[in-house]
């Protein structure tokens, strides 16, 4: 799961990449409203932490340009300001949450799951397709009552394609939601090969009802295995 950061303070950015990042999240930064724009028209996220007040202009005018575009990011606004209004304002506008500074990191955490939830698994405390179960809490994998030991780029990878059943999902879209924008400086995607290799076997070892399919030229799906191909 990835969250863009825009944050102008410094110390506080640092503070809140280092602990997502320590949740498992891929986490990207901006300092600035343009610099947070700019991510956001270039890269889809899973939620967006926004400051109100940044130094080139006012955080909700980053919420005007995401309801024209079409984005659905979910999105929390964490500013010192605590006023009715902006909240009201905020809410109107898209913003999912209002978090006022000075925060407890565990909160902020708890609301960022409880929103993907909502959104990407309608609710539910595990994703489930076919006899495979996804746990986003515990970052746990079971086909049946069977533990998946897998690498957490692995988990990632499964995770994003299974709150996208039987969808094509470009095999750059894939890598960039897995890994972040600095995948712009990679050559190649064999190290993406690698990665869904070493999980299509732990699934088929474990017996699971569903597989990635590699659709030539794009990506991949995950979809249920047929009857007689299980």
């Amino acid at each position: 799961m990835k969250i863009l950061i825009i944050e102008d303070e410094l110390e506080l950015r640092k503070t809140l990449q280092e602990f997502l990042r320590q949740e498992r999240y891929v986490v990207e930064v901006a300092g600035t409203l343009n610099d947070g724009l700019e991510k956001i028209m270039l890269y889809d996220y899973d939620c967006i932490l926004l400051d109100i007040m940044l130094p080139d202009g006012n955080g909700l005018t980053l919420l005007e340009e995401l309801k024209k575009c079409g984005k659905t990011e979910n999105l929390i606004i964490i500013s010192a300001k605590d006023a009715v209004e902006d909240k009201v304002q905020g809410i109107e506008l898209g913003a999912d949450d209002y978090l006022a500074k000075p925060f407890h990191l565990l909160e902020l955490n708890a609301r960022i799951k409880g929103l993907i939830r909502r959104k990407m698994a309608n609710g539910a405390m595990q994703i489930r397709l076919g006899n495979v179960s996804l746990t986003p809490d515990k970052f746990e994998v079971r086909v049946e009552d069977r533990l998946l030991e897998l690498k957490r780029k692995e988990y990632d990878i499964l995770h994003h394609l299974m709150t996208r059943p039987d969808r094509l999902v470009d095999k750059a879209a894939l890598a960039e939601a897995v890994w972040g924008d600095y995948i712009d400086q990679a050559d190649n995607y064999d190290f993406i090969y690698a990665q869904i290799k070493n999980l299509r076997k732990q699934m088929n070892d474990a017996g699971a009802s569903i597989e990635i399919k590699s659709v030539y030229g794009f990506g991949y799906k995950l979809t249920e295995k047929e009857e007689e191909s299980r």
